[in-house]
């Protein structure tokens, strides 16, 4: 199930390329490089990039740039990537990816992998690609490696002046008696526990998507995970509670853009399916005001990396403040409602990097700014087409797709926008809606009354 949305327009609008050869050279941006094939490299169903990779790809199709999608999930037809397509093995090796790129006659790359191993395995590829004279759209290696590593992360956002949970790192070898005999080790991480006190969330240095997180609701919790320690290092923090947030921030050094915070629910002590609360991009004074200099900040640090492309930052919205979960060094989980809402569309964005085109019109920065609200929900299973088609008749529908998660589906899910002004004549439609059809759920029509209600 997909609806078109009409074509929107780039990051910001650049004229053709014979007009950007007549500009005058920027210092640090790239030269304009010709580009007949491109290849994307992809790790989850392409669906999940609705409607935006399309017409990233027919806008490239319009140059003669023909599109390669090499992807190691999910299925693809014609209408999910319309150009060439090839599924690769799960446990393809970063080397035997940029093989496969080479092969096809690749000129230029662009990874929109997720979720973090995965875009690991990308940066990976691009030092191989790059080597080959494939230039490819991706934060290179290094800085990959320190963003996928939560306790990594952490320290690099504290120096940089960004609010970051207090916690330490468990190590597995030492709690599982592996190498350097440590007998203090066990106690040592009793008194930083001590220290922030409980409850306290433990997860894994590497993992993404809330997967293997443990709350530890007291002294005698902290003993059993210390008792039977799991297999991976973990990062131990305070729990923050408040509201959860995203932002995903694109280009290269010098020339970043940050796209509108998506607010995504709720953090506490228990651990949530990333997808299970109502998850959207509008309005909210005075946290868009307040997100200002931490935006700068985060521009600061991408650029201190050197990150090319896109990544996609967690947070935390409490008290006023914004406390840093994680920096990923990918697109985000969110990317399609950040697009929706900004009329913008990051994987044309990162098209035009790989052909040498900046993504903006001049260097530095800045941030885009919203057109509108984008609300994404999840439904309970499969949406039938005639409920989907009275949808579609009563808001702006940009996707209605499967949600396919490590082959398990968990759903439909389902994002459309609507312009400041039009809350309650959209409330009022998909109330309609419901009583026609019970779709959408009632607990999901509330929380879209809640929100766009006065």
């Amino acid at each position: 199930m997909r609806n078109e949305v009409p074509e929107v327009p780039e990051l910001l609008e650049m004229p053709d390329v014979p007009e950007v050869l007549k500009m005058p050279e920027v210092p640090g941006l790239p030269k304009v490089r010709k580009t007949q094939r491109m290849a994307f490299l992809r790790s989850a169903a392409i669906q999940r990039a609705d409607p935006y990779i399309q017409q990233a790809v027919r806008g490239l199709a319009a140059d003669g740039i023909e599109a390669g999608l090499f992807h190691t999930s999910g299925t693809a037809g014609d209408g999910d990537f319309p150009g060439y397509r090839e599924r690769l093995d799960r446990g393809v090796t970063p080397r035997g990816l940029a093989d496969a790129v080479a092969a096809w006659g690749a000129d230029a790359a662009v990874s929109i992998s997720l979720p973090c191993e995965n875009a690991l395995r990308d940066a990976a590829a691009k030092a191989f690609l790059d080597a080959a004279g494939i230039p490819t759209v991706m934060t290179p290696l290094a800085a990959t490696v320190l963003l996928v590593d939560k306790w990594e992360t952490k320290q690099l956002c504290r120096r940089a002046g960004l609010d970051v949970p207090d916690g330490f790192r468990a190590d597995s070898d030492l709690l599982a008696g592996r190498g350097l005999p440590a007998p203090g080790y066990r106690d040592a991480l009793r008194v930083q526990a001590e220290r922030i006190g409980y409850p306290l969330m433990s997860k894994p240095v590497w993992d993404s998507t809330s997967m293997g997180i443990r709350t530890l609701h007291s002294r005698a919790d902290l003993d059993a995970f210390l008792a039977s320690p799991p297999e991976v290092s973990t990062v131990v923090e305070e729990v923050v509670e408040g509201d959860l947030c995203s932002v995903d921030i694109v280009g290269r050094p010098g020339s970043y853009r940050v796209l509108p915070l998506c607010w995504t629910g709720r953090a506490g002590a228990e651990p949530v399916f990333t997808f299970a609360d109502l998850r959207w991009c509008g309005p909210r004074e005075p946290a868009d005001a307040a997100f200002a200099e931490v935006a700068r900040t985060l521009v600061r640090l991408c650029g201190d990396l050197g990150v090319y492309g896109s990544v996609n930052v967690d947070m935390v919205h409490t008290g006023g403040r914004f406390v840093v979960l994680e920096v990923n060094p990918r697109i985000g989980g969110a990317t399609t409602l950040s697009c929706a809402a900004s009329g913008t569309n990051t994987f044309t964005a990162l098209t035009r990097m790989a052909r040498g085109l900046p993504a903006l019109l001049v260097p530095g920065g800045g941030t885009v700014r919203r057109t509108g609200w984008a609300i994404e929900f999840l439904a309970e299973g499969r949406i039938p087409p005639a409920v989907v088609a009275g949808l579609r008749e009563r808001v702006t529908v940009v996707t209605a797709h499967e949600l396919v998660i490590d082959g398990t589906s968990h759903g439909d899910i389902v994002v459309f926008t609507l312009a400041e002004g039009e809350e309650a004549k959209t409330v009022r439609a998909l109330t309609e809606l419901h009583e026609a059809t019970g779709f959408p759920a009632a607990g999901v029509l509330g929380k879209i009354r809640s929100l766009l209600g006065p």
